[in-house]
């Protein structure tokens, strides 16, 4: 029956159902936790993007493995000096567009364009109703009204966006005021982002600025059961399945289970290298070749790192990643997050593997072990 079983899993075909466009190495703010890091950029100060050319080939080649949507991110993809031809290459390809951005340059034209593409999704960065929580945590003075004027732009223009805030030790006491406020702004969700150990956020975790994990573990329960019972906006706190009951998962009004889809996306960064997602900014064994030299199809279908995990998940997690009942779910949560901290895609994800050391792993999402 293994034997069966393997055979059956090296013969399945993976669709590329997404690709992440990271379009530009640069970005507008110094955000402290920024889990990829890139430069700071200004009118004094510019960094490459990736060129529409690129982009277009890419797009181009990638119909016929099965896509169906982009997502544009970065740095700050709006950033990109040609995001509207960018923008229009999406529409008139029919793909969905998914759009991650701090809002900073998200004018009424520019949201118009993202309202006319194929079921357009904006995410807005927004880590506290707080002027300046927000702009100490961004790193750049003023940033925090022109993230509203961005956010204003969208509503009008027939966008919903979602509002992501990442929780923090200074910005904690915010998570309802910012929930309040995306209520009145005319958003369509809120998602809480913990702060991962990855570039900045690593330095944040060691420096102490982020929650312990018995203060997220607490944090996500209040979200899910108590906060989002008084807000008519769905919450989704970005924890990891094995702490989110199934009822708030998959029941009538659950918010589903916002895994990163790791079978079915590649990431394409601003210098057009392939790599994983954009976790190839920080860690070259993630990078699989380059748009300009390597075909698409080779890529996706031959690269062993790719060819690997498509192997290994989820058989092959490892710790208390491995002894989860939802681990065919979650996939290891986040294979890049693991390899950056540990050089082994196998190894726990670090939010469980701390709350299993401190009791904090429910009973009731582990394997029984299997008497002889």
């Amino acid at each position: 029956m293994a034997t069966e079983t393997t055979s059956i899993k090296e013969e399945r075909k993976f669709s590329l159902n997404q690709i992440y466009f990271y379009l530009t190495s640069g970005c507008n703010l110094r955000c402290r936790h920024c889990w990829i890091a890139p430069k700071y950029q200004n009118s004094a100060h510019t960094y490459p993007s990736l060129s529409q050319e690129l982009f277009k080939s890419v797009i181009e080649q990638a119909k016929p493995l099965g896509l169906s949507a982009v997502k544009l991110t970065g740095g700050e993809p709006l950033l990109h000096p040609q995001i509207r031809k960018i923008l229009e290459e999406v529409r008139i390809s029919e793909l969905r567009l998914i759009v991650e951005t701090n809002g900073l340059l998200c004018t009424d034209k520019l949201a118009q364009i993202m309202a006319s593409c194929n079921d357009p999704f904006v995410s807005v960065s927004l880590d506290a109703a707080d002027v300046k929580i927000h702009e100490w945590i961004r790193g750049v003075s003023g940033c925090f009204e022109k993230t509203m004027e961005g956010i204003r732009s969208l509503v009008k223009a027939g966008i919903k966006p979602q509002i992501i805030m990442t929780v923090a030790r200074c910005n904690v006491d915010e998570v309802e005021v910012v929930v309040r406020l995306a209520e009145s702004l005319g958003a369509g969700s809120v998602k809480f982002n913990v702060l991962h150990p990855t570039a900045r956020g690593e330095q944040m975790h060691k420096a102490g600025e982020t929650l312990n994990i018995e203060e997220l573990v607490k944090l996500g329960q209040w979200v899910e059961n108590t906060l989002s019972a008084s807000s008519n906006l769905p919450l989704i706190f970005d924890h990891p399945p094995a702490f989110r009951s199934l009822e708030k998962m998959f029941g009538n009004n659950g918010t589903g289970c916002d895994t990163c889809g790791i079978f079915g996306i590649l990431g394409v960064l601003a210098d057009g290298s392939y790599s994983l997602c954009g976790i190839g900014e920080t860690v070259p064994e993630l990078v699989f070749g380059h748009a300009d030299a390597d075909r698409l199809e080779d890529v996706w279908n031959n690269s062993p790192v790719l060819q690997e995990i498509r192997k290994g998940l989820p058989d092959r997690l490892e710790g208390i990643c491995g002894k989860c009942l939802l681990k065919d779910i979650c996939l290891g949560s986040c294979i890049a997050q693991n390899y950056y901290l540990n050089k082994n895609l196998w190894a726990p994800f670090w939010y469980c593997h701390e709350a299993n050391n401190q009791g904090l792993f429910s009973e009731t999402r582990l394997q029984t072990e299997e008497k002889p």
